[in-house]
């Protein structure tokens, strides 16, 4: 029996698609080939074009294959960077010292 197939919510869809999109045009920047990037990424020209096409199912060591090919790498440095939500989060359960009166 196969894995069920569960879609993105629409928004995260779209993202994904706008990826699939930059990495494309970074790839057509350098005047490289469907073949020439799936052959130095290590991938077939099957799962370079679901990457491009914004098909998430391709795993996370592919992208970053791919972003390194391109020179892009650092920019896995900046997913999840920016957690401003879970420190809100944190900061909310933190208890604040008690303050006692001026003292006279």
């Amino acid at each position: 029996m196969g894995r069920v197939a569960r879609s993105l919510f629409p928004a995260t869809q779209r993202r994904a698609e706008a990826l699939g999109a930059r990495l494309r045009a970074a790839r057509l920047r350098r005047r490289m080939s469907e073949a020439e990037m799936a052959e130095r990424a290590f991938v077939s020209r099957m799962t370079l074009r679901k990457l491009e096409a914004g098909d998430l199912t391709v795993s996370a060591a592919v992208l970053a294959r791919v972003l390194d090919v391109l020179a892009l790498d650092q920019d896995l440095d900046k997913i999840a960077a920016d957690d401003v939500v879970g420190h809100k989060l944190v900061d909310a359960r933190t208890p604040m010292p008690h303050r006692t009166g001026p003292k006279a």
